[in-house]
């Protein structure tokens, strides 16, 4: 997917483009963002194509015609799938959209939360770890936290474009949700923890990483389902969060790689 900018307003955009059956059918049905354009290719027929035009229509978008490579121009991103939307208001997920983006998934979710995450350099870091090594989205604490700014996108080499962010009120609760729905949440502790490479993290998946100082907070641990630690082989007691988070991310890429190679 792929922001267009607009004016700002504490960091968030005002103004979204983005391309994909996926991301434009959790648009519609999510009730966070407000479509303003929705741009379709009458070329492509198939039923999925048309279900999400249904909901458009019920929900009372206007579908635009345009081609494949008209759509490709306004958005600037060849993957689209001959379906592409401009939103307003919409640069940020909140735990409803969240949810539902969860929700509409064809595959197992993998998510990212970042308990407390204050440093905008450590953020960006951890969202283009997160975006190169596949994961859905990255979920913030709306408060006492980093938020997406452009030092953050400028950190995240582009990431901040591509992957889905959700700040919300009460991430403890949103992680309690995210287990209603069947996902396994797995947060990073150096004490007490089993060892990151003997855990399985290959279903539906949120990985927690705390904050630079504290760690994960009390609250977040209680609704984890595990916790795990990364070994370390020197006389360095941690790692930097962005590292911890960036290790853990592509450790769940290797195993739920390998068990898509083995079936």
């Amino acid at each position: 997917m792929t922001r267009q900018r607009g004016s700002q307003d504490d960091g968030d955009h005002d103004s979204r483009r983005m391309g994909g059956l996926h991301a434009v059918e959790t648009a519609i049905t999510g009730g966070a963002a407000r479509v303003r354009r929705l741009l379709a290719d009458p070329r492509r027929r198939d039923a999925r194509m048309r279900r999400v035009l249904d909901q458009a229509r019920k929900a009372g978008i206007t579908v635009e015609r345009m081609s494949a490579q008209e759509i490709s121009a306004w958005l600037g991103e060849e993957r689209h799938q001959g379906i592409a939307a401009e939103l307003v208001g919409a640069g940020i997920l909140d735990e409803r959209a969240l949810v539902a983006l969860v929700g509409a998934l064809d595959h197992p979710p993998f998510l990212l939360a970042l308990d407390g995450v204050q440093d905008p350099h450590n953020l960006g870091a951890c969202l283009r770890s997160a975006e190169a090594a596949g994961a859905d989205a990255v979920i913030i604490p709306r408060d006492r936290a980093a938020r997406l700014t452009p030092t953050v996108e400028r950190a995240a080499a582009g990431a901040a474009e591509r992957i889905a962010l959700a700040a919300v009120t009460n991430l403890a609760r949103t992680l309690e949700r995210l287990r209603e729905t069947g996902c396994w949440v797995i947060g990073t502790a150096g004490e007490e923890a089993d060892d990151l490479y003997t855990v399985d993290l290959t279903g539906p998946l949120v990985l927690v990483c705390g904050g630079e100082a504290d760690g994960l907070r009390q609250r977040t641990r209680s609704v984890c389902d595990r916790l795990v630690a990364i070994p370390l082989a020197g006389q360095t007691e941690s790692l930097n969060v962005s590292v911890a988070a960036g290790v853990c991310l592509f450790e769940a890429l290797r195993q739920r790689r390998a068990e898509t190679e083995a079936r």
